[in-house]
């Protein structure tokens, strides 16, 4: 496939994503303070080992050009980019200070059973997969940020839990760093390794590759869910570790 034909299917998995029974229901749940707190600490997590899965891929695959893109990509995640000086988990500490959260609440977090699952088939698809099938199941989960691709269904991930907050938690964007930038970031981040695809993931490897990708959605699926209904216990009555 050419880079357009892989970015109608790639998007298509993503449309479907979120047009799930999981991803519905992870932004109908009520956004508590208890409940924003788990969602933003569990987001750290998920941030942090991103960093280790992009290494597993960057340290599989044998082309330069592509260990070149990656690591640009990584530059801007963990050290500095248009939109942050201190690298994105910066933005997660921010967020969570929002919430009345200090750097070490956000930091040292326990995982959701679900969050500690899908980091390890994540962690072991980077690792032990080649390195193209790795490629697709990290960028495809970037994609689900991207408002150019989900506009007619409320936007991206980012931007509609923005919103959700925005409605229940009285927040303005200043006090969602990690929102805001990932809407926006995100979009270039969608387009940065479609062509890597159309000239590597040819013949056999296009399917695999698309395995990866189609599994990686349903991985995200399970993350957010799990976010969902621990969101959901805390909005009906319990303040939760965080505390009110």
């Amino acid at each position: 496939m050419n880079r357009t034909e892989w970015r109608g299917e790639l998007g298509e998995l993503v449309r479907e994503a979120m047009r799930s029974p999981e991803l519905e229901h992870y932004f109908k749940v009520k956004v508590t303070k208890p409940g924003a707190r788990v969602l933003i600490t569990q987001l750290g997590l998920f941030i942090q080992h991103r960093r280790d899965c992009w290494a597993h891929v960057s340290g599989n695959c044998p082309h330069m050009s592509v260990k070149q893109k990656i690591l640009q990509h990584e530059y801007g995640e963990v050290i500095k980019d248009n939109y942050t000086e201190h690298g994105h988990m910066e933005l997660i500490v921010r967020q969570g200070k929002a919430l009345g959260l200090t750097p070490e609440q956000v930091m040292n977090v326990e995982p959701l059973p679900s969050t500690m699952a899908t980091l390890y088939a994540w962690g072991w698809m980077t690792r032990e997969k080649s390195w193209l099938e790795g490629l697709a199941s990290l960028t495809i989960t970037e994609w689900a940020n991207d408002d150019r691709l989900l506009q007619d269904v409320g936007g991206g991930l980012s931007s509609r839990m923005a919103k959700r907050w925005m409605d229940d938690l009285g927040f303005g964007w200043e006090q969602m760093p990690n929102f805001k930038v990932h809407s926006e970031a995100d979009e270039e981040h969608s387009d940065m390794f479609l062509e890597d695809l159309e000239k590597f993931a040819t013949g056999e490897r296009q399917k695999l590759v698309y395995q990866a990708a189609k599994e990686s959605m349903e991985l995200l699926k399970i993350f957010r869910h799990g976010i969902a209904k621990e969101m959901e216990k805390l909005a009906v009555g319990s303040s939760g570790v965080f505390g009110v």
